[in-house]
């Protein structure tokens, strides 16, 4: 389902806060899959090294971006609501072309399976239509401590 879930909604889902929050809305989303947009600026405070003279955004950022997008799917969901999702492990990870400032990232994350607090998925981040990264994200899903 179509969707415009801004940057503030998403941040009441998540805990993540500048300069560590990397979804800037949500555009699709459905019970199993989601779609996110990450616009990346020469403003991002992690330009400054990485690298000085040709920015290239971190693969460890756009899986991070991946995770965040994912997060909003599981914590969405009624039973989730006000918990946190614990991210577990990170498998087949590919990188596959370079994110410069400017570009803007798609994040599609599927729902591989889903049993009782854990949730294993896979991301895609694509530029343009070019996938750029992806990986296999695995999660729990754990109460609040306040």
């Amino acid at each position: 389902m179509k969707v415009n879930m801004d940057i503030n909604e998403i941040k009441t889902y998540l805990p993540h806060r500048y300069p560590f929050l990397l979804v800037d809305k949500i555009v699709d989303i459905e019970e199993m899959k989601i779609t996110g947009i990450k616009n990346v600026t020469v403003n991002e405070p992690f330009f400054q090294g990485h690298f000085p003279g040709h920015p290239v955004m971190p693969g460890v950022l756009i899986i991070e971006a991946l995770a965040q997008t994912c997060g909003v799917l599981a914590l969405k969901r009624k039973e989730n609501l006000g918990k946190l999702a614990y991210f577990l492990s990170i498998n087949n990870a590919k990188f596959r072309k370079p994110v410069f400032p400017g570009d803007t990232l798609t994040l599609e994350i599927t729902v591989t399976r889903h049993k009782g607090k854990i949730v294993q998925t896979h991301g895609t981040a694509k530029v343009g239509g070019d996938v750029v990264a992806e990986a296999d994200l695995l999660f729990s899903i754990i109460d609040r401590k306040e």
